[in-house]
């Protein structure tokens, strides 16, 4: 399926708006920031450097369709009804108020998570935690305090945020203004009930001096705006914050490789996409065609951290008669993000898509560039950091960064992108230039169908890094990539490709563009149907609505169902006629299977939403399946010489559940073997892509020796080569209790993926979990009417480990069981633990 080609016109100039930005009262009211230096930038291009603090400057502005005439400011009012596992139902009348109740209910249960992501966003980790001291978002960003307080500093004291929120092209619309106002408030709110900093039941900041911190909105909406960034300059922090000029100490000396002497996977780790560890979800949709019902239904698994600044929170959100949505929603929020209305369901997988492009400009000297417009300066700014001392002193810390006019320069030369007497690299982010992302995920509420939803994304135009799988209640489903993508179609990549860059692209995909024309013939593209210039419009991004079903497991948009390819699309967004990774083959198959009547789940041919649900726990390990064929595991087993290992491995179920007993050599073995493809006797074949690569080479040196290594491995750790997987993959997040958890490694051709990133608690087994499936949803819309709806929130709804909702969700996880999601308010009722009625202002 080959789109229309774009249509061109020339790209405007991005208009940069003042705006005044509403101020909120303090968290606690009475309280100020603490008497610090406060984070401000210089540049040497400009004539006065802006001072930030906790509030924006700027005189206040109307955001909230709450506010009042007499001018004392928004009155809200919401009601927040918990049910079982701690959901709360949030019901107001205005949007306002609506933000009030979320805001306080994630409060509740996520208020250390949420004073995180606001130091971060306010660029002040370092001030109340030390500028060495480590900051990971367990997903892109990752680097000392102070290197992320640096490029947060700068982007508000370019105030960045505050001039999108006055465009009214690239900015969010009054609705979520007023939503996200009101959930500032309501997180105020919280802290005013439990009498401020030291009324928090949550250990983690339990009596924390910067709960006391005034907070605006706008800290809000750059904790947002960071969030977009995650799969761009998120994980360039490091590379943008630390770049300096050539020097004779380090000159920087320009190469240009050859692609085939590029070290492929870690690129691509430095790219943000790292192979073995992919940032990722798997999600199903069963259409009409298929189903038992006659309707869609929705089985989404989005693998985020256990931990940190990504966690998923539940909440259902309801204006009576205007608005009715459920799901879950990352910490800091105030819409869904992923989950249902009464018609149609949703959830997400990480796209292939880069969402920017690296320039390269010529250099005249150590820091002038050349442009269109001939030499010009680099713009050198110097930002100063409050830092907290070891005796709890704070000083102020200067570093420095650069821009051209299309972005930050970074120095990477283990990405290709050094800093060299010859050239410079600077970003261009996408998904910098808007602040869209929650005005998107709104719209979506609001759908009907499929295809209104995927209308409202594009109204939106604020998809930041993920693909959309939905089903809708007339049975039809929907796979789209229409996130927000770099307007670089192959024909401007080919033309404006630089010697490096086009390394860059042969070897990971990525365009690296002449820096030089970066406005003028090398700008991206500007298509008639896109919301604003420089990103794709929707015709010439992948999208395929059908009446059976598709999937996506991380894998490019190529093959959402393997009787609909999609091609003919731009390369940045990803790859056609590739490799299917075993993942991805093994959400096809559980598709595929019970189309077949072989899967054994139940009798018939059809979904239903007991088979889908099913298939969550499933477990079935992809890679094994393959690898038994003709008994070739068996056969490497015995070559490697590892004694009873191979009989673990002959009685083995295939499985990864908790009872399964050797689920771990059979990873430990594939986390050995080369990525090249050689493993396999029948390569990848485009015409066969669900059914290649197989044969497993068992002659392989490379493959009997992983076997032996494997096994070598696990026997220095001491670990019993039959124990249960239950036994040694257990929850690893914060207060977690050692609780059997079932599903694995991705790589293995598991689709419940999870796995243990930088455990926090019981480490002493083999793979304390704390990445993976996270908030799951069956949602399923029957013939009568009703949403039948089935969630786990793997690690809880509550993050303080004292709560009675910090890992009740997780033991059901692990007893392969789910939780009830009360969506009428018949269910509601029924379900209700506790109720509050919320007001202020």
């Amino acid at each position: 399926m080959r789109r229309r080609p774009p249509v061109r016109r020339p790209v405007a100039a991005l208009a940069a708006l003042a705006v005044g930005a509403a101020l909120t009262p303090a968290l606690v009211p009475g309280a100020t920031s603490a008497a610090v230096p406060a984070p401000v930038t210089a540049s040497t291009t400009a004539t006065a450097a802006p001072t930030l603090a906790g509030a924006a400057a700027g005189p206040a502005a109307a955001v909230d369709l709450d506010g009042r005439a007499d001018g004392r400011g928004p009155r809200y009012r919401a009601t927040v009804t918990r049910t079982r596992h701690g959901i709360p139902h949030i019901t107001a009348r205005t949007w306002g108020s609506l933000g009030y109740g979320s805001g306080f209910a994630t409060a509740e249960t996520h208020i250390c998570n949420l004073a995180d992501t606001v130091l971060t966003g306010q660029g002040r980790r370092s001030r109340w935690f030390g500028a060495t001291a480590r900051y990971d978002d367990q997903v892109a960003m990752n680097g000392t305090n102070l290197q992320v307080d640096t490029l947060a500093a700068d982007l508000r004291a370019r105030r960045v945020v505050e001039r999108l929120l006055a465009d009214p092209v690239n900015g969010p619309g009054r609705e979520t203004k007023a939503m996200v106002a009101g959930y500032v408030a309501g997180v105020e709110r919280y802290l005013r009930s439990v009498g401020g900093p030291a009324g928090v039941r949550d250990p983690e900041c339990r009596g924390a001096a910067y709960l006391r911190q005034r907070v605006t909105s706008v800290d809000l909406w750059y904790g947002v705006y960071l969030a977009n960034l995650l799969a761009s300059s998120g994980f360039l922090v490091k590379e943008i914050v630390e770049a300096d000029p050539p020097s004779p100490d380090d000159p920087g000396l320009p190469q240009v490789p050859l692609a085939a002497d590029v070290d492929r996977e870690a690129l691509l780790r430095g790219l943000g996409k790292d192979p073995e560890a992919p940032f990722g979800s798997n999600a199903t949709a069963a259409g009409a065609d298929v189903t038992t019902t006659g309707r869609g239904m929705v089985l989404g698994n989005p693998h985020f951290p256990w931990r940190g600044r990504y966690k998923f929170a539940q909440q259902h959100l309801t204006i009576p008669g205007r608005y009715d949505v459920a799901g879950a929603s990352l910490v800091g929020s105030p819409v869904v993000n992923i989950g249902w209305n009464r018609d149609v369901a949703w959830s997400h997988t990480v796209s292939t898509a880069y969402r920017f492009t690296p320039y390269e400009f010529p250099t005249v000297g150590p820091d002038t560039i050349l442009t269109e417009s001939g030499p010009q300066p680099l713009e050198r700014r110097v930002v100063r950091i409050p830092v907290k001392q070891a005796d709890g002193s704070v000083t102020t810390v200067e570093e420095d960064l650069y821009r051209t006019p299309v972005g930050y320069v970074l120095d990477a030369p283990a990405l290709l992108m050094g800093w060299s007497p010859a050239s410079v690299w600077a970003v261009r982010d996408a998904n910098a230039e808007h602040l869209r992302t929650v005005d998107t995920f709104h719209l979506m509420a609001k759908a009907t169908s499929v295809r209104s939803l995927l209308a409202a994304q594009d109204r939106g135009a604020g998809m930041p890094w993920v693909n959309t799988i939905a089903a809708d209640r007339r049975g039809d489903v929907l796979y789209a990539d229409h996130s927000v993508v770099p307007n670089v179609p192959d024909d401007l990549a080919a033309v404006c490709t630089t010697p490096v860059g086009k390394v860059l692209q042969q070897v990971a995909g990525l365009p690296g563009l002449n820096g030089a024309l970066a406005q003028s013939a090398c700008a991206w593209g500007d298509d008639a149907d896109a919301a604003r210039p420089g990103i794709f419009g929707s015709a010439n991004l992948p999208d395929a609505v059908r009446r059976d079903w598709v999937v996506n497991a991380n894998d490019s948009y190529w093959l959402p169902n393997p009787a609909q390819p999609l091609e003919g699309f731009a390369g940045i967004i990803g790859c056609e006629r590739c490799e299917r990774s075993l993942r991805t083959r093994m959400v096809y198959r559980y598709v595929l299977d019970r189309l077949a009547g072989t899967d054994g789940l139940a009798r018939g041919r059809r979904v239903s939403p007991e088979t889908l649900r099913a298939s969550q726990h499933e477990n079935r390990v992809f890679g094994a399946e393959l690898m038994r064929e003709g008994g070739d595991l068996a056969a490497v087993c015995e070559a490697a010489e590892v004694g009873r290992a191979c009989d673990v491995l002959a009685a083995w179920d295939g499985r990864s559940d908790t009872t399964s007993r050797g689920n771990h050599l059979f990873e430990e073995f594939v986390r050995r073997l080369p990525t090249d493809g050689s493993i396999w006797e029948v390569p990848f074949d485009a015409a066969d892509p669900v059914g290649t690569p197989r044969d497993l080479d068992e002659g392989n040196a490379a493959v009997v020796q992983a076997m032996a290594d494997a096994v070598a491995e696990l026997r220095a750790a001491r670990v019993r080569l039959d124990a249960p997987w239950g036994s040694l993959h257990v929850a690893g997040d914060r207060g977690a209790p050692p609780l059997p958890i079932g599903g694995g490694e991705g790589t293995t051709g598991n689709a419940n993926v999870t796995v243990s990133r930088t455990p926090l608690r019981n480490r002493d087994r083999l793979s304390p979990v704390t990445y993976g499936s996270s908030h799951v949803q069956s949602v399923a819309f029957r013939r009568d009417g009703s949403v039948l709806a089935r969630t786990i929130l793997t690690y809880g709804q509550s993050e303080d480990p004292r709560s009675p909702w910090s890992t009740d969700q997780t033991r059901l996880f692990g007893q392969e069981r789910w939780v009830t999601f009360p969506f009428t308010p018949r269910e509601v009722a029924r379900a209700r633990v506790s109720r509050r009625v919320l007001s202020g202002s």
